[in-house]
């Protein structure tokens, strides 16, 4: 393949050249720390939380996961700040497809989960490989796995599916359970197992059994030193992009150019503000071959925004310069107690140090 062109991402707020840093004081004027109860738990999560800013172009979102340290959580604070204070660029389409999200539920769930999306899926995303202990996969996983896929194919006949293994399996695994799946007809594999080598050497492997499932990396560009290292390495068909680990809209969409490979545009279980960003990268890409992960919204109990930003016949609308506004009985009720804004405050005033720094 063609070696990607030189990166030439725009500048993060503070550095030189990037657009001006606000003060923790006017990040934290109007913040609110929120909680959301998820419906099913998702990548072990049972609830999301995030921090709601309000800038003066609109409303943004900083939710860093709790594991995440100062240095990557920068990163999440800069895309709030291009949401909350510069705005995001001009779409080029209306509307962008999205597929629907089954976590790693038994078989016979898979149905109710589906239901949540209402008409129209042509994509699904399904969770696998989630089932771990320390000494590795809990035994019958990969049964489930075979059949909480197997149980979407039954369902949607004739929906492009895709797996997401967060790096969860090891490379035998990997190639084990992809060509068991191959019958089903997989659009892509995300992220089957972790580092860029790894990846590489699956992919690989896959093809010489003559397995066609294409390889997409997620944490292979979010969570590295260089995002384009995976492109350089050729370990993947296509790369998934998030707004909020990569630094904006702005920057993601760089990525996506110099990688000078298809992106699919994902969530980081962001609430309909984050969300909403996600849509803005996704309305704004030149080509957009895949339908997007930006329907977990409807994996909550409830939202910040009313209506929620979720899909409608498989559709999410392009938001334009903002997120959408949340309702204050909803925020209200999603608010955390005084020991949770102080805990995210603590957070967001360490990321700010890491950009005020250089990023």
């Amino acid at each position: 393949m063609d070696e990607p062109a030189a990166p030439t991402l725009p500048p993060l707020p503070g550095a030189s050249g990037g657009p001006a840093l606000p003060s923790v004081e006017e990040l934290l004027a109007e913040a609110v720390a929120v909680t959301l109860p998820m419906r099913v738990p998702f990548r072990r999560t049972t609830e999301r939380q995030a921090l709601l800013l309000r800038g003066p172009v609109g409303w943004a979102e900083f939710s860093p996961f709790p594991e995440y340290g100062p240095a990557e959580s920068s990163r999440w604070l800069a895309a709030a700040v291009e949401a909350g204070w510069q705005g995001w660029p001009a779409p080029v389409r209306a509307e962008v497809p999205v597929n629907a999200t089954v976590p790693a539920v038994d078989a016979a769930d898979v149905e109710g989960v589906l239901a949540r999306y209402g008409e129209g899926i042509t994509a699904v995303k399904v969770k696998v490989a989630e089932h771990r202990t320390g000494g590795g996969l809990v035994a019958g996983s990969h049964s489930a796995d075979l059949a909480r896929v197997r149980r979407v194919r039954q369902l949607l006949p004739e929906a492009a599916i895709r797996v997401d293994a967060n790096a969860g399996w090891t490379a035998a695994e990997a190639v084990a359970m992809l060509t068991e799946l191959a019958d089903v007809g997989l659009e892509y594999a995300e992220q089957p197992v972790p580092g860029i080598r790894t990846l590489a050497r699956v992919r690989r492997m896959l093809r010489e059994r003559g397995v066609a499932t294409r390889i997409a990396a997620d944490e292979a560009v979010r969570k590295e030193t260089d995002p384009l290292a995976v492109a350089q390495a050729d370990a993947a068909d296509l790369i998934v992009v998030k707004v909020q680990p990569l630094g904006g809209v702005r920057r993601a969409a760089a990525i996506v150019e110099a990688a000078g490979l298809d992106a699919v545009v994902s969530s980081a279980l962001d609430t309909s503000v984050g969300i909403a960003g996600g849509a803005a990268l996704a309305a704004h890409l030149p080509a957009l071959p895949f339908a997007c992960g930006l329907g977990t919204v409807a994996l909550f109990g409830h939202d910040v925004v009313s209506p929620p930003w979720r899909p409608a016949g498989g559709l999410l609308p392009a938001p334009g310069e903002r997120a959408p506004e949340p309702d204050p009985a909803l925020l209200a009720r999603a608010r955390q107690d005084a020991a949770g804004q102080r805990w995210w405050a603590e957070r967001l005033c360490a990321a700010h140090a890491v950009l005020t720094a250089g990023g």
